[in-house]
């Protein structure tokens, strides 16, 4: 598995991985928030993804992360694993990659994930993993909480 910055030319397969991942996120293909985060992201080269197969730009994504770099207080913005790839270690691999790429510890990483009642709810087990903690921030009626890992001076 190698993590790319992603290009222009990924964005198809980015809406494709974000297809199949809609029944847990909620619209996101036809949301132009989403399309206009993607944009940013690309643009300012805060786009990490897994590329199936290893293949070149444009090739589908195994998985992808959305990162918001403003220090000293940073955003997992979104990350997700196409479903035949998950349980491989692709998503630690992202964020691992991101955390090294895009902060400057001491510092702060926040995410908004899955609350406790939604169907989404295992990936909080997976940033726990990680190190995040949860927090007492929890939107939509409880089915989305933010999830914060600090990072020491190093």
């Amino acid at each position: 598995m190698q993590i790319v910055t992603a290009v222009r030319a990924d964005i198809p397969a980015w809406m494709s991985l974000a297809a199949e991942v809609e029944d847990l996120f909620g619209p996101l293909v036809d949301d132009p928030g989403f399309q206009a985060a993607l944009m940013r992201n690309i643009e300012r080269g805060t786009a990490m993804c897994v590329r199936a197969a290893e293949g070149r730009p444009g090739s589908a994504l195994a998985g992808g992360l959305l990162f918001s770099s403003r220090h000293p207080h940073y955003e997992i913005t979104w990350l997700a694993v196409e479903g035949k790839s998950r349980g491989q270690g692709m998503g630690r691999l992202l964020v691992d990659s991101a955390l090294r790429a895009f902060t400057s510890p001491p510092c702060t990483v926040d995410v908004t994930t899955f609350g406790p009642d939604h169907p989404g709810s295992g990936a909080r087990l997976f940033y726990e993993e990680l190190g995040f903690q949860p927090t007492g921030q929890f939107f939509e009626g409880g089915s989305r909480q933010v999830y914060r890992l600090q990072l020491p001076r190093t």
